[in-house]
């Protein structure tokens, strides 16, 4: 088992299964106590996964795994992540990764109210509100990493004419809530610049067929569209223990992976061979 991140607190959320779930499982891996959380304790409605099954993955690392059940889209559900996490692990959480997202794709015509609430409750307003609960505690420590996940699909696209990729205009609603974390996560990293505490966004390059990505959009990709899970995961823990002026970027997962030289490793932390 690795020691890169030997001692540190994490909390992701999304972590019942998909890239959450491979994130919480490498931070283990190399050596973090880790706090799950997600709606999905031992079984979901249409998707593999649950944060029981990711506590039982991770637990042959021999750090300390704990797990919140919790919505977010749920102001009062999610007020409580922060403060139960720390006491789960004895002390406050060091690393927030916001992975967990609503993915809800249909043209903005006829798109309801409703839905758009949904999107921004799960994609902005729950990384807000869950990065202002950890701030205090790892302003007072003198550093914190703060990772925000994004999307590809909060870049506008160039036209008339308009090339809009295989989802189409049924992404626009969704990438306007992650251009929103986008702009949100360069603001915030402005405003505690100099405290030692990291505010990143990373995206994936190509898709991560996760449950739900793949269930939504897998049939539909080409093979030179798809990025590995070990990719995502791997683009994403630099951003987990990076320097203190390594702050309010956004940044892609293969990018960051060329820009430090990284080897992509399994999720056990091991190289893949």
């Amino acid at each position: 088992m690795g020691e890169r991140f030997r001692g540190r607190r994490a909390l992701v959320t999304g972590s019942s299964r998909g890239i959450g779930a491979g994130i919480a499982e490498r931070l283990a891996a190399e050596g973090a106590d880790v706090v799950l959380t997600a709606r999905t304790l031992d079984t979901h409605e249409h998707l593999a996964g649950s944060l029981t099954e990711t506590a039982e993955r991770l637990a042959k690392y021999g750090t300390k795994v704990a797990i919140v059940v919790a919505d977010l889209i749920d102001e009062t559900d999610r007020a409580r992540i922060i403060p139960e996490a720390a006491d789960a692990l004895g002390g406050h959480i060091e690393i927030l990764v916001n992975n967990a997202a609503a993915s809800i794709q249909a043209p903005l015509t006829g798109f309801s109210v409703k839905r758009r609430n949904i999107m921004f409750e799960a994609n902005v307003n729950a990384p807000i509100d869950l990065a202002l609960a950890a701030l205090p505690a790892m302003i007072e420590a003198g550093e914190g990493w703060i990772v925000n996940l994004s999307s590809g699909s909060a870049r506008l696209w160039d036209g008339p004419p308009f090339d809009v990729g295989p989802s189409g205009p049924r992404i626009a609603a969704y990438g306007a809530s992650k251009a929103a974390l986008n702009r949100i996560t360069n603001g915030l990293a402005a405003e505690v610049y100099g405290t030692g505490v990291r505010v990143n966004t990373v995206e994936p390059r190509a898709a991560v067929l996760s449950e739900g990505a793949a269930a939504i959009v897998g049939a539909t990709l080409r093979p030179d569209q798809i990025e590995s899970m070990e990719a995502m995961v791997e683009g994403t823990l630099v951003l987990c223990d990076c320097g203190p002026d390594v702050t309010g970027r956004i940044t892609v997962s293969l990018d960051n992976i060329a820009e430090w030289g990284l080897t992509v490793c399994g999720l056990d932390g091991l190289p893949l061979t």
